[in-house]
């Protein structure tokens, strides 16, 4: 059995439009297919029309109950979406997973365990993982014979693909695996120039380590994400459906395995240029939203300076204040926890920036060292744009800054 992980920090780049639309497309082409959800979204059984108030227990259950020596196996909570695809719906619980589960020997193993059990019964998994990088992630990568990466052709395509280097480093550091990586280019709108330009830098930086196939911006598979089918079956004759349908055939067709250090050691080379090239592609454009025009005398704020925003992710200090920025597009709120509240994350929320998916604040402390963590939809995180991180006691990451 191959295991398909989709991954990608960055939320809003498509990972849950491709595990669903790649897992029904090769059920499609005749295979048996498991798609596990690891996201605390659970957007896999939005997106296909499970009922969320009748998913009694969810790959949740499966991978908590190993540490509580009372396994519960995957075939109890699977829900079938068709003849050859069987879903393992994930829940909002998943969202404690990582600090529930501190301690625990092997707690990455969870999830490779559960389909251990079961890889006579498919030909292939597809894990939807969530878009952030923490022990849900972990667990995917370590079950994973293959990684997906999607990268949006759009305006912050070409961010935080040195973080996926880094956590991909990381786990072949730590298990000896062979896996094959690639990269698909998503949501592309030919129409416009930015994307032809990112579409043209990545295949000329990735060259065989992306897919051949684009899969582009299409209604259809909006349209079918929101009737709970995947395209193959809301439209056959879509361009959704064959731009699925052509990423299924490369990845049956695909027989090399490449180790996960081949990999890293070929794209870390060239991780400076693209990055750069990234700059050189942000600084043309500017995020859509209107700044406000301050007084002569008054020092424009960060907040309303659209090309500052656009200079950094994470967080800065600019002047006597500390200013965080982060791009979640899907969420609905975003707050900060850490040392300086006390760790309650109701006391800093963090505003959205207009309809761009780029949330902010600021705030004034003393000199010092703090440790933080971001709330997004109640889901504690480590700060995706801060590479500056330490251990917590919980088996997690705090992410650290250095107040001068």
């Amino acid at each position: 059995m191959r295991t398909i992980a989709v991954v990608n920090q960055k939320g809003g780049c498509g990972k849950t439009t491709v595990a669903i639309n790649l897992a029904s497309a090769l059920a499609e082409a005749g295979q048996r297919i498991l798609l596990v959800d690891m996201d605390p979204q659970s957007h896999c059984a939005v997106g296909l029309a499970v009922p969320e108030e009748q998913i009694e227990q969810s790959i949740y259950d499966v991978l908590i109950s190993r540490s509580k020596n009372e396994p519960i196996k995957l075939t109890e909570i699977l829900w079938q979406i068709s003849d050859r695809l069987e879903l393992a719906p994930a829940s909002i619980d998943l969202s404690a997973f990582e600090q529930q589960m501190a301690g625990i020997a092997d707690r990455e193993r969870c999830l490779k365990d559960a389909l251990d059990e079961t890889k006579a019964d498919y030909d292939y998994t597809v894990i939807d993982c969530p878009p952030a990088v923490g022990l849900l992630t972990f667990n995917a990568l370590r079950a994973a014979t293959d990684v997906i990466v999607p990268v949006e052709t759009g305006y912050f395509a070409l961010h935080g693909l040195s973080r996926q280097l880094e956590t991909l480093s990381i786990l072949c550091k730590q298990y000896n695996q062979h896996v094959s990586v690639k990269v698909l280019a998503s949501m592309y709108d030919i129409r416009t120039k930015m994307a032809r330009e990112i579409l043209g830098e990545l295949r000329s930086h990735f060259g065989d380590k992306m897919f051949k196939t684009v899969v582009s911006f299409n209604t259809k598979i909006k349209e079918a994400s929101s009737l709970g089918q995947p395209v193959t079956e809301y439209d056959p004759a879509s361009r959704g459906r064959r731009d699925f349908r052509s990423l299924a055939e490369e990845v049956l067709g695909s027989q090399a395995k490449l180790q996960r250090h081949e990999f890293v050691e070929s794209l870390a080379g060239q991780l400076e240029s693209i990055s750069s090239t990234a700059d050189e592609l942000l600084q043309t454009v500017k995020l859509p939203i209107k700044a406000v025009p301050a007084p002569e005398t008054e020092k424009p704020k960060p907040a309303v300076t659209a090309a500052k925003l656009s200079d950094y992710y994470g967080v800065s200090q600019m002047d006597d204040a500390l200013v965080f920025v982060t791009l979640y597009p899907r969420a609905t709120s975003v707050q900060i926890a850490g040392d300086f509240n006390n760790w309650q994350p109701e006391k800093t929320p963090m505003q959205k920036v207009g309809d761009s998916g780029v949330w902010q604040t600021e705030m004034k402390l003393p000199a010092g060292r703090y440790r933080y963590r971001l709330v997004v939809d109640g889901q504690w995180q480590q700060d995706p744009y801060n590479e500056s991180t330490e251990l917590n006691p919980f088996g997690g990451l705090n992410s650290v800054i250095e107040v001068t």
